[in-house]
This record gives structure tokens, C-alpha cells and sequence, in this order.
């Protein structure tokens, strides 16, 4: 049995790692320089990287739950690692297609099988506080951006580009591996009911047949296709909407990456008490009144409220997932189960700065783009709601044992 702390920080460690790709804009213009290479050229690198952090995580999530903690956080610090250092290699060569396969696709499912691999874990050692205990986790991923962005920057300027990834590659193979090693399951006792729920719940083949399943893909997409548009422009809009300088409009850029972490763990703690179908139902709310509000201000002030706001939704949307999905479905598969919802997190990577891209110029403008974003939202929340008062019934949270300690135990959760 590990210590439940050391396990949150080992979580951390591998998110925080991670969690670098957030801060790939930070090298775009430096690569570009170096290289030739176009805009849309270098940040299709990072579309890449996040469409096959889902689909790893999808079709990896079984394997990784079958090999445990351990084996699938060091299969993920060999792919992420050889993902870093391949791409210092392609930048010697001068190869964006080495560029796209090391850092897009090896880096990429490096991504999705360390983005998967703490938090099932994790969930398991804190059964009573699994919302706190997954944005714990996540939490690691949306402020690892606040860490490796100035880095980043300070390594390209004293050292060059190619030593960034080299160094970068080489420090997040040895905190990656070390936590990786102290990863494993708590230690099942048959007399305890709680333990035995550990090892109970719906296979993923069995959670992707139920509309429940369905209809979180659904809202997971659409939260994320329209936090990435939003993060995609947030500079940009922020200087042509409401008249900021580049270097106000950066400052805010830095304070998303701050409430967009700190927003993983507030949420999903308070998921916690306010329950899972409740606190998503809040989310879409706040979202649908936030688009619609910031298609009509011209304040910078309020410009920046309702963008954190909405950033914070974003990120707890991603860290209140991983509990909701074991309130649900239990935790027996639950990396597995949680992969396959991270499928709609590699394509709504692409559909989100697309989307916001071809409204923005067909309408040259932002407001038609923020509207239909803020009536995205109306549907999510009407799904939310439905998911608390239908989508929780006892039926669909599936056990092996019937018991009544555990049934009580599982639907305590589940029916909040």
C-alpha cells in the first residue's frame, strides 16, 4: 500500500511533464525562424500532438489498464521522452514530416497513455473524494504550461532550440520514469466493501453501449471544441475587440493558464459535494451567459472576466470527467473507460481552432462564432440535465456483486 500523497504527487509529476504541450505556442515563432516554415505549417504540430493524445487514449486505455500504473507510466516517459528528443533530431534536419511524426504521433500517444495512467489510480486511493482527486491530477496539466512556458523561452534564448528539447526531453524522461515507479493500485481487502468496489463496474465495451456514455462524449466534445476555439483567438480578440496591447493581451494569456489549472481542482472538488450532474449543469450555464455576454462588450475588464470564467469551465470540465465516469460506470475499467471519452479531446483539437477560424472569416468578426458557441451550450446544458434526474439511475450503475453494501456504496455517488 503506497502513501495516498505520494501517489497525488506522482500524478502530478507525470501531468506536469505532460502537460508542456499547452505551452507549445511558445516556440512556434522561434521554430518558424529557424526553420521557414509557415503559421499553420508549425501549429498543426500541436494538432497533431492532441489528436493522437485521444486517440491513444482511446485505443490504449484498455492496455494501459491491464498492464497497471507502473508499466503504462513508463510506456508513456519511453514515447513522450523519444517524442522530445526526435524532435531536436528533426530540427537538425530541417524535416517537418520528422517533426509532425516524433512530436505529433510519438509524442502524442506518449500524451494519452500519461494522461490516463495517474488519475485511474489516484481515483482509487481517495474513493470518497473522487472529484478532488482527479483534478488533483489534471490539475498538474493545466499549470504545467505557467512552469514550462518561461522555461522554454529562457532555454531557447541562452541555449538555442535544439538544446531546449534535448534538456527538456532528457529532465521530463527522469521525473516522468521516478513517478512512474511509485504508481500502484491500493491493496484490495476482500473484507472491506469499499476496497471491493475497487474492482467492480461496467467493462468499456459494456460503458460505450449506454446512451449515458453517449451523451458525455457529446458534452465533453463541445466544452472542449469551444475552450480550445477561445484559447486559439483569446490574444488576437483581446486586441481587435476591445482595443488591449499585445502586452496586456499576454498578461491575460498568462492568467488563463493560471485559472485554467486552478479551475481543474476548485471544480472538482466542489463537484464533490454539489454532485457530478449538478456541477456540469452549472458549468453550461455560466458558459451560455459568458459567450453571449462577451459577443456584446467592449470592456476590457469585463473582456477578461467572463474569458477566465470561461476558462475555468473549461478546465473543470476536463478534471471532473475521470469522477463522474466512475460515478457512473465504477472504477474496474475506468482508464479504459476514460480513454475512449478522451477521443472527443483529439478532435475537438482540430474542430475547435477550425471552427472559430471559419466563422471568424466568412463573418469578419467574432460575435456569429461567440453566439453559436453560447447555443452549443444551451444543448449541453439540457443533456447536463437530463444526465442528474435520468442518466443516474440505479440500474446503470453496474456491479458484479449485488450486494447491498456495495450497491450503497457505488450509488452514493452516483445518485447525487
Amino acid at each position: 500500500m503506497r502513501n495516498r500523497w505520494l501517489i497525488a504527487l506522482a500524478a502530478v509529476g507525470i501531468h506536469i511533464c505532460i502537460g508542456s504541450v499547452y505551452a507549445w505556442s511558445v516556440l512556434t515563432r522561434p521554430i518558424m525562424a529557424a526553420m521557414g516554415w509557415s503559421l499553420k505549417e508549425t501549429t498543426w504540430t500541436f494538432s497533431l500532438a492532441i489528436l493522437f493524445l485521444g486517440l491513444s487514449a482511446g485505443l490504449l486505455g484498455s492496455f494501459a489498464e491491464k498492464i497497471g500504473p507502473k508499466k503504462s507510466g513508463l510506456l508513456s516517459t519511453c514515447f513522450f521522452g523519444i517524442g522530445m528528443l526526435g524532435t531536436a533530431y528533426a530540427l537538425t534536419q530541417h524535416s517537418l514530416t520528422l517533426l509532425y511524426i516524433f512530436y505529433g504521433v510519438i509524442g502524442g500517444i506518449g500524451l494519452g497513455v500519461g494522461y490516463i495512467t495517474p488519475v485511474s489510480t489516484l481515483v482509487k486511493y481517495f474513493p470518497h473524494n473522487r472529484g478532488f482527486a482527479t483534478g488533483l491530477a489534471i490539475m498538474g496539466f493545466g499549470f504545467a504550461a505557467l512552469l514550462a512556458g518561461p522555461l522554454m523561452q529562457y532555454l531557447t534564448v541562452n541555449y538555442g532550440l535544439i538544446n531546449t528539447f534535448l534538456v527538456l526531453g532528457c529532465a521530463y524522461i527522469i521525473v516522468m520514469a521516478l513517478s512512474s515507479l511509485y504508481l500502484k493500485p491500493p491493496a484490495v481487502d476482500a473484507n472491506k466493501p469499499e476496497s471491493r468496489l475497487l474492482q467492480r463496474g461496467m467493462t468499456a465495451h459494456d460503458a460505450m453501449r449506454t446512451w449515458q456514455f453517449s451523451a458525455l462524449w457529446w458534452v465533453f466534445f463541445i466544452n472542449i471544441t469551444c475552450g480550445i476555439g477561445l484559447l486559439a483567438v483569446a490574444s488576437p480578440m483581446a486586441q481587435e475587440v476591445v482595443g488591449m496591447t499585445p502586452t496586456q493581451a499576454a498578461s491575460m494569456v498568462g492568467l488563463i493558464g493560471l485559472l485554467n489549472g486552478g479551475g481543474r481542482i476548485v471544480w472538482s472538488t466542489i463537484s464533490d459535494y454539489l454532485g457530478r450532474g449538478i456541477t456540469y449543469a452549472l458549468f453550461f450555464l455560466l458558459e451560455i451567459g459568458a459567450f453571449a455576454m462577451l459577443a456584446n462588450t467592449d470592456t476590457p475588464f469585463v473582456f477578461q472576466a467572463l474569458v477566465f470564467l470561461i476558462i475555468t469551465c473549461y478546465g473543470g470540465g476536463f478534471s471532473c470527467m475521470p469522477a463522474y465516469l466512475s460515478d457512473l460506470f465504477g472504477t474496474k475499467a475506468l482508464s479504459a473507460i476514460h480513454g475512449r471519452i478522451l477521443t472527443a479531446w483529439g478532435f475537438a483539437g482540430i474542430a475547435g481552432p477550425m471552427l472559430i477560424s471559419v466563422l471568424r472569416e466568412t463573418t469578419s468578426g467574432y460575435n456569429i462564432t461567440l453566439y453559436t458557441f453560447a447555443g452549443l451550450f444551451v444543448l449541453n446544458f439540457i443533456i447536463a440535465l437530463v444526465l442528474r434526474f435520468v442518466g443516474t439511475a440505479p440500474q446503470y450503475t453496474v456491479t458484479e456483486d449485488n450486494t447491498d453494501d456495495v450497491v450503497t456504496l457505488h450509488n452514493k455517488q452516483a445518485l447525487q
